[in-house]
């Protein structure tokens, strides 16, 4: 089954080419929680929005009443009325920025932790077709264009509608003829708005697109910084950046004049109409079919309609902008975790016993559909038994560790741990029941004991103490400047290969498991680390089921039975004497590594005497 996702981009951009805001409506069931805020945000708006309405009318009166019949009194209550208006506008002003702004960064949080908790819940399949960085780019750039639509662009949207439809019914109220003038130039503001508005969405999605390339390349290459400088390639990513850059400038450029060139056209054809109407006005003024007050309050309440439609314009770019990061959000949160747990559960047995059974098995990845990693697999592993998986690489070993995980689900076949086939459990039940140790352990950026507690939050300082002591973890933690409170840096780095290996031990020991998975947890390490290592291991697989994945014979040998797999089916098993007397592929892979071992230590070793002699 094939994820569906944002990252489909001749389903995204079909969809973006609607033009509509449909996209947005998933919001308002974020919004839904915060009817109280929201209803004073309106309140608010409708207060301010009122009272710049009301100025028009006392400025008709004033000039009416107070400037053609020369009455200072009038001109005084004028002035005290004006300053009461100001400050009514002035609060409402204020609690309507302070509401609106609580409102968007409220949502955007819970938005933003609904998308995370979501994206975890993706299986390791979504992650081979995605980008890691075009995710964090959706989780800070996109939910940041929805906080100002939100928190900032709908309130001066809503806010200039309100100014465009009162001030357009004072204007016909103040004067029919001259609003129909108006009205006239309705379709010359409008046609812009919408066909410029389209291209300003599609500019909009586009540059999302292109800082989603410049984020994942920049998350791709922090990760792998110290390869880039081993292999001095400073150079030529720091251009590659500068292209992915200059991509992403360019396109934002685009869009912007495109905004601009709206915004401008608007401003030319409203203040434009503006000044034809009062042209207009003041010939009937001078005719005697209207009076002064009248006129300035036509053209006060015209600046407030222009100013409401131009601000629209603008706005309608944000939400265009906005439109594109939400469908690329909703499109994340739409996405279905392929491993999900059935509607009714089947329950593990208590206590756990760890037998494992692969029943003709045939799995595919995703990324790689017309190559089966498993083909027809097969095996039993008794509870308790040490099986060791061997092979080259690319034959199928870890991949039996990725299915026992349920990370991914087979195209055919049943696996079953403690008779129950895993497709009928919770994962989350199935995955307590198991502790990993990975040949690359993941270290988190905190300190030791957060570490050691990751797959047993509840455990207690003791417990923790004691499984790094298993470990053989205790020494080197002892020795650190804060000891288990240590910060121990973004993924370990202030630990050796070795020491790493030892925390993810300790953690799969406080887990206590009945099922331990090994992906060959010794191999990258020097003599004196393995043996540290190797040793804590035999303590962890003591008494449970352990499947390990090796290729040096040390651990191998331990193993109750030896599993070689190739080309992703079981070409043979049995122990370390009867596989070698059997010949075959595990005999070969055996001879080359004790062939390179020895040679090896034939290098290490300085020449004899006579050598030294010479001729």
């Amino acid at each position: 089954m094939r994820h569906s996702t944002y990252m489909d981009k001749s389903a995204s951009e079909e969809r973006s080419g609607s033009r509509n805001f449909g996209v947005l409506r998933p919001l308002l069931g974020y919004l839904k929680p915060y009817r109280l805020p929201i209803a004073g945000a309106v309140l608010a708006l409708v207060v301010a929005a009122g009272t710049v309405l009301s100025l028009g009318q006392g400025l008709r009166f004033l000039i009416d009443r107070g400037f053609a019949a020369g009455d200072g009194d009038l001109m005084n209550s004028a002035l005290l009325v004006l300053l009461g208006a100001v400050v009514v506008l002035a609060i409402a002003t204020y609690s309507r920025f302070s509401l609106v702004s609580w409102i968007g960064e409220r949502v955007v949080a819970d938005l933003r932790r609904d998308v995370f908790g979501h994206v975890i819940r993706l299986s390791p399949g979504f992650f081979e077709i995605t980008r890691t960085g075009e995710v964090l780019s959706r989780l800070t750039t996109d939910t940041t264009l929805l906080q100002v639509v939100i928190g900032s662009a709908v309130s001066v949207a809503l806010r200039n509608i309100l100014l465009f439809i009162g001030g357009t019914v004072l204007l016909i109220v103040t004067s029919p003829t001259l609003t129909g003038y108006v009205l006239l130039f309705v379709p010359l503001v409008v046609a812009p708005i919408v066909i410029i508005g389209r291209i300003v969405r599609r500019l909009s999605k586009e540059t999302q697109d292109r800082i989603a390339d410049v984020s994942s390349f920049a998350d791709e290459s922090l990760n792998g910084v110290r390869i880039m400088q081993a292999f001095t390639h400073e150079a030529i990513d720091r251009e590659r950046f500068g292209e992915r850059v200059e991509g992403a400038f360019r396109t934002s450029i685009r869009r912007i004049r495109a905004r601009a060139l709206l915004t401008a056209i608007v401003i030319l054809l409203v203040f434009g109409a503006i000044g034809v109407v009062l042209w207009l006005g003041g010939r009937s003024v001078i005719a005697g079919n209207m009076t002064g007050g009248d006129l300035s309050a036509f053209v006060f309440y015209s600046i407030v309609v222009a100013g409401a439609v131009g601000a629209i314009s603008e706005v309608v770019g944000d939400l265009q902008r906005a439109a594109g990061g939400a469908e690329r959000l909703f499109e994340l949160l739409e996405t279905e975790p392929e491993i999900q747990a059935p509607d009714n559960p089947v329950a593990f047995p208590e206590p756990a016993r760890g037998a494992v059974a692969f029943e003709s098995v045939t799995f595919q990845y995703p990324s790689r559909p017309q190559v089966s990693a498993l083909d027809a697999f097969s095996l039993d592993v008794s509870p308790g038994e040490t099986v060791a998986l061997v092979g080259p690489s690319g034959a199928g070993k870890t991949t039996v560790l990725q299915l026992l995980l349920r990370f991914y689900e087979p195209q055919s076949g049943a696996i079953r741990v403690d008779g129950i086939d895993i497709r009928e459990a919770d994962p989350a039940a199935l995955r307590s029941r198991i502790g990993l140790v990975p040949q690359d352990p993941v270290i988190f950026s905190c300190d030791v004991s957060d570490n050691v507690r990751y797959g047993r939050p509840d455990a207690s300082e003791a417990d923790i103490r004691a499984a790094v002591k298993a470990a053989a973890a205790d020494e080197f933690i002892d020795a650190m400047p804060d000891g288990m409170a240590t910060h121990l840096g973004e993924r370990g780095v202030r630990l050796s290969g070795g020491q790493r290996q030892r925390i993810a031990i300790a953690r799969a020991i406080l887990r206590d498991p009945s099922l331990l998975l090994l992906d060959e947890a010794t191999s990258a390490l020097d003599a004196e680390s393995e043996r540290l290592v190797q040793e804590a291991l035999d303590r962890l697989m003591t008494d449970r089921t352990t499947i390990v994945i090796a290729h040096r014979l040390a651990t191998v040998l331990k193993a109750d039975r030896i599993v070689v797999v190739d080309e992703g089916k079981i070409v043979a098993t049995g122990t370390h004497a009867e596989l070698l007397a059997e010949g075959g592929l595990y005999a070969r892979l055996a001879r080359l590594q004790f062939e390179v071992g020895r040679q090896a230590l034939d290098d290490m070793v300085p020449p004899g005497p006579r050598a030294a002699a010479g001729p």
